[in-house]
Formats: structure tokens, sequence, C-alpha cells
């Protein structure tokens, strides 16, 4: 435990009790340490494990099996040496039997409803993957349409997504496995359930179906080894792939070649096409081609709507108009109608204006209708606007938490989202005339949500920000700073973090334990601005308000650095390991799951370049002093008190890549002055998963039983102390 913090639990009985059950553990495997020295921009660097990174590094010209044949070996006897230590933490058994019962309740999404059908997906019970439905009436009989469960024995073919012509008549769908998300689709005739002979490959995300049904216009990469090669073409049904023809192709030069590049917006009368050409994580360009004239001339002329602005364009088509969600001259984003005989955006006319108070997060078109969705203190309103910005009032919500709403162009039925810290997820069907709303799904969830008490408050960062922060625990939570506490955090790309139900947190609240998750600036929660104070060179702030929510948690009495653990993944991931090595005194554990780490050289892999934009590159003179100052890899000093690490990472992600986890765990273990036997720093990189997607249950179960094994040994919660709540949620 944090030897420099003196903890209010005294000798820690409990946790003794609890570290027996790892007693004499075996030493890491050993790592080989080969420095490659560089001069960068005339810093003078030393990367030692520079070898963990195998062919993939970009100085490799050619693949070398034998140096990953050594990644591989040393891989593997990491994970042996993880396995080692987790599957025999105390409570473990007890811990995976209630994570069984509440993961195999099932889940089930929102309906799209086409021709009077209604298409969704369902996993049920110990079904590793979500199948996909269809009703005849949204009361109707279910009948299967896919069940990738059926395809693959050992679950890891996923459903990546499905949409259903307008007529209902057929559905596109896509399909990976192993979690690399590399979609392939394929047609169904939804009558039979017949696959059509049409595949198309590179990591399709999705159709836009003509309203003949004859046809759609796609998204993919025309090398799928190339991220950067994303195109857009136009597909006949019963026409091979490669005579498609291409509509748009990603730019090959200059600093757009390697953004998220195009992705195509269609009206659903295939007249219009609305191109958005993605330059950062905060702006994009925007696009308009008119389709119909191209079917009658063969000419496929650009409208450049706007190029160049540092903001973002969402497009949507409503009753054959355009309308545009934007953050020009609006970071809480605004809604605004474009003229498509004079489309310049100095004639736009402004249909929703920007809230002061409140984010505009999307929009839905129903009926003549604008369904307005805003995120506002962290959670969720829904505004109803008629198509001329006349506001209709809201729409109500089931309490305070994330929603979403499904919607048809030609129908006032949609189907409403919802879902809360202690609330399931819940599918409502809502008339969005009289706003009635009816149960229409639920999972029964074996937990008592009613047991579990949400606050929200707010707390000041280092420069005197006010940051909010969700607190979730069981009712009567005792604050006398000795409650083991996860805080939870990601901080970047727009992303917001509002309140979710997530089954696997209720075995850690239930054991007495608390979750908090801070609104960090990089989110969303306030509008680009707030996203923009943590991009690029202002990325501390971000750090900074993580390690003043820990600071609050431990000055509020809520628990102690003996018992506070960290959890982030993926950019979250960047998170807790900065905070681990900024403030390694401030926590007892840490989880980073499939994390950027070393911020000098992640660029060269995978898709990452499309991140230059929020992170910088070290290629750039400009940005390499900000990004060495916080990189987690290269800020690892020696002989420092780390505490306990568990690092993560996917052999098959397509984000990012595992030798973030793998050089991180190497240059920790090497670091660290602590007792390795109670406080380890473990890897752990799983052969047959990605970045997270498409992850089969067995796997999830199993994740869910690591993580949390981990963190209450680490911080001394008795998973004896607390009996699982039993009531259900009832429909």
């Amino acid at each position: 435990m944090r030897r420099s913090s003196p903890s209010p639990l005294g000798g820690i009985v409990l946790a003794a009790l609890l570290l027996t059950s790892v007693a004499a553990l075996a030493a890491p495997p050993t790592t080989a340490v080969e420095p490659v020295n560089e001069t960068l921009h005339g810093v003078e660097l030393v990367d030692p494990y520079r070898w963990l990174e195998g062919s993939d590094a970009p100085e490799i010209a050619e693949p070398m099996p034998e140096l990953d044949a050594r990644v591989d070996a040393w891989t593997a006897a990491q994970n042996a040496h993880t396995r080692g230590v987790l599957d025999n933490l105390a409570g473990r058994d007890r811990l995976e039997t209630r994570l069984r019962e509440l993961l195999t309740v099932g889940s089930v999404g929102a309906p799209d409803v086409r021709g009077g059908r209604y298409f969704y997906l369902e996993r049920q019970g110990e079904e590793a993957q979500p199948v996909l439905y269809v009703r005849e009436r949204h009361d109707g009989e279910p009948r299967t349409l896919l069940d990738p469960n059926q395809l693959d024995a050992e679950g890891l073919t996923a459903i990546s997504w499905a949409e259903p012509s307008q007529d209902g008549e057929w559905v596109a769908f896509g399909l990976y496995r192993g979690g690399d998300e590399n979609a392939t689709l394929y047609l169904m005739r939804v009558d039979d359930g017949e696959w059509l002979a049409d595949e198309i490959p590179g990591k399709v995300t999705g159709v836009s179906w003509l309203p003949d049904s004859t046809g759609f216009i796609y998204r993919r990469l025309s090398d799928v080894q190339n991220p950067y090669s994303g195109i857009i073409q136009a597909h006949k049904v019963g026409r091979h792939h490669r005579q498609d023809p291409v509509l748009f192709e990603q730019y090959k030069e200059g600093p757009l070649a390697t953004t998220w590049g195009p992705y195509p917006v269609v009206d659903p009368n295939a007249r219009w096409m609305a191109v958005v050409y993605f330059t950062g994580t905060d702006s994009n360009d925007l696009y308009l081609y008119d389709l119909e004239k191209w079917r009658q001339t063969g000419e496929l002329q650009k409208m450049e709507l706007v190029a160049g602005e540092k903001a973002r364009f969402g497009p949507f088509f409503a009753d054959g108009g355009l309308l545009v969600q934007t953050t020009l001259g609006a970071p809480n984003h605004r809604i605004a109608a474009v003229d498509l005989a004079n489309p310049a955006p100095e004639n736009w006319r402004e249909v929703v204006p920007e809230s002061p108070y409140a984010v505009i997060q999307g929009i839905s078109v129903a009926q003549g209708r604008l369904a307005v969705r805003y995120l506002e203190k962290a959670a969720t309103r829904i505004e109803l606007f008629d198509l001329a910005g006349r506001s209709q009032g809201d729409l109500e919500l089931p309490g305070i938490g994330t929603a979403s709403l499904t919607t048809e162009h030609d129908s006032r039925e949609a189907f409403l989202g919802f879902e809360s810290f202690n609330e399931p997820d819940s599918i409502y069907r809502v008339d969005l005339g009289s706003g009635e709303r009816a149960l229409w799904a639920r999972p029964e969830v074996p937990v008592d949500p009613t047991q579990i008490t949400v606050e929200q408050v707010f707390y000041s960062s280092k420069d005197g920000t006010e940051v909010p922060m969700f607190l979730v625990h069981r009712q009567g939570l005792e604050r006398d700073g000795k409650n083991p506490t996860i805080l939870r955090g990601y901080g970047g790309f727009n992303i917001s973090q509002t309140p979710r139900f997530r089954a696997t947190d209720f075995p850690w609240l239930e054991a007495g334990g608390v979750y908090a998750v801070a609104n960090l600036r990089g989110g969303g929660e306030y509008g680009e601005e707030w996203h923009r104070a943590g991009m690029l060179e202002k990325k501390q702030n971000v750090f900074d308000d993580f390690i003043a929510a820990a600071e609050w948690l431990i000055a509020n009495e809520y628990t102690n650095p003996d018992q506070l653990g960290i959890l982030g993944g993926s950019n979250g991931g960047l998170l807790t390991g900065a905070a681990l090595v900024q403030r390694p005194e401030l926590f007892s554990a840490v989880v980073s799951a499939v994390p950027l780490l070393d911020m000098l050289r992640y660029q060269h892999f995978l898709m990452a370049r499309y991140w230059v934009p929020e992170y910088g590159t070290a290629e750039n003179p400009e940005h390499l002093p900000f990004l060495l100052a916080y990189s987690p890899y290269q800020n690892v000093e020696k002989e420092v008190d780390y505490p306990a690490v568990l690092l993560t990472a996917g052999a098959n992600d397509t984000r990012v890549h595992a030798l973030h986890a793998r050089k991180m765990a190497a240059r920790l273990q090497a670091a660290t002055s602590n007792d390795t036997e109670k406080e380890p720093v473990l890897l752990w990189v799983e052969g047959d998963v990605g970045h997270g997607r498409g992850k089969p249950l067995a796997l999830r179960q199993r994740d869910a039983a690591d993580l949390l094994g981990f963190l209450g040994w680490q911080l001394a919660l008795d998973w004896t102390g607390g009996a699982p709540a039993t009531a259900s949620v009832q429909p």
C-alpha cells in the first residue's frame, strides 16, 4: 500500500487477510533492456524497451519473425504470471458467480422501424453475442434474422451494425471477428432470411438505402490495412462490389490525408448527399452533391459548403431540406437550415439557437418535428421543436440519466432509450404527438437499484475550474475515510461521461465500495470550449482535473490513498497512466486498459494519426515539449514506490497498439521500488479481442472479474461483507 501516506486503517488488518491468498507470488518475467538512443528536435532520448514494438516499429521495413517470436514469448510469460495472480485472489469464485448472474441477464437495443417492421439486437442468457431480430408489429412475436452465435462456435463473430431498407424487405449488416472491427457487409432478404451473394469487405461502417431498395451508398476502406483509405461508393444489389462507382475518395496528400476522412449523409429520397470530411477532432469540412443530376448526366459535382473552418458541421435531412448542427460561432452547438439553391453559410437560417447552459448532442427528425437532445450538467434533456424552430416543450424522461431517441422521418412513433447509474437500460415506445410513453423492453437485472444513491458534486481543479463528478454508492454510506473507491475518467475527443448502468458495477457497490466518475475537460460535457481546454498543449488540464477529483474524495472523507484506485480505458488509459506517474502516492491501484502510453511514438501505429489533431505529434518541434512532459512511458522514474498496476491490451486491436501496455509494463516492473508480491505490475494481452467491441460474454465475465478482483484486493474490499441484493427490476 502507499507507504508515503499513512492509512486511517492503521495496520489494515483486512488487507493483510486478503493478501494471504496471493502470498509467495513469483516475480514477473525479466525483460531484456536494449536501449535505443535518439535525438528528437535537439532532445536526447533513450528508449530501453523499443524491441517490444516488434516488427510494427516504423524503422523496420520488413517483418522480422525472430523479433516477433521474442515479443510473443515475452507476452505469453507475462500473461501466465498475471493469470497466476488474478485467478487465485480471495473471493474470486464468489465474484465470478455474482458477475455470471448479472451478465447472463441479457440486453436489448431500440428498434429501427422500416416498412412496418421492427428490427433490433438482443442478447439473452448465455449467448456470447447479440442476435438480430425482427417483429411485424411493435408487440409482435420476434423472429430471428441473424444469429452470429450459430456462425462461430467460439463466439468471436459479432454484428457490427444492421441497416434495413426503407421498405423493410432487405437488411444489410456488417460482421467482424475477434474484435478487429473490420466489418464485411452482407445482404439478407427479410421474408425468408436468405443471404444474397453480395459481399463487400473493407471495414464497411453502415449504408444509406435508396428509397426503391435497389441499392445503397456506403463507406469503407479501399485497403483494410490502410486506415486512411476511406472511400464512398454506390452499390446496386446483385452487382459485384468491384464495379461499384467511387463517389468520393479520401485525400492522398496533405494534412487531411490522415484524418478520419469522408463519411456520407444521404437524403432519404436519395436526391442529395452531404459528405462530412473530418479535418480534426473538433472540425470538419462539409460538401454537398446532387445525386439526381449524377444519375441523369453521370456528372458528380462537389459543392463546397464549408471548408477550413475550426468548427464542426453535422448535416441531416428533414422534409427534403438540409439542416446542420454546428459549433460555428456556437461552442454549445446550434442548428441552422441550408437553402439548397443558395447554400453558402452566410445564407443559413438559424432554427435552434445555441443554449448558454446546455449542449446540443444530437438531433432526430420525426413527422415534422425535431427532437433535440441536450446535455445539461452531464445528463440528457430532450426538447421538441417544429421545423421552423418553435419549441413544443420537453419530452418527459423517466429520470436524470442518459437518453437516446430513435425516430423515423414519416412517423411520430419513437423509441426512447434510457439508463442511469441505478436504472437499467430501458426502451420505451413514445408517441411524440401526445407524449405518451410505455415500456417496450427492459432486462430483469437481479439488483435492487433503490439501495443505490447517486450524487453529483462539483470540485475545484488546480486552476480553479469547477468540475462536476458523479458519486455512486450504497445508501447510508459512512464518510469515515475508509471506503474502497474507484475513480473513473476519460477526458478527450469531446466524449462525455454521462450516467450509465453497468451491471458489473453492482458487486462493488453491494460490497460497500464507491464509484466516482469525473467529468473532465477534454470531454463534451460543456461544449466545444470544454473539449478544447483538454486538447494539445492543454492536455495537462485533464490530468489536473482527475488528480483534483482524487484529492477531493480524500479531503471529503470518502476514502484515503490506501483505498483509492483509478480506472480508465483507451484515452482513459492514458489518463490513468499519466496520473500514475505524476502522483503515485495518491493511489493504491491503477488500471490502464487498451491505453496510449508512449506519446512520442503513438502516431506511427495503426490508425493513430487520426488523433494527432487531439494530442499533437512529437514530429512537430512545438508539440514535443508538452508531449514529453506528460507521456507516461517517458516519465517512469526508477526507485519510486508505484502503486499496483494492471495493464491490459487486445492483440487484435486496430485502434491502439498493444506495444503501449507491453513497454509500460516492462518499464514499471524494472523501476518500481515497492513490494511486488503485494503491489505487482501486471500485464494481460488478450489474443482474441481488439479494443473492446465484439467481446463475447465469457471474456466479458472474466475481464470484469479480473478488474474488480484486482481492485478489491488492492483497496481492501471485503467481498464477503455485503450480501448481493436479490430484488429484480420488473417491466
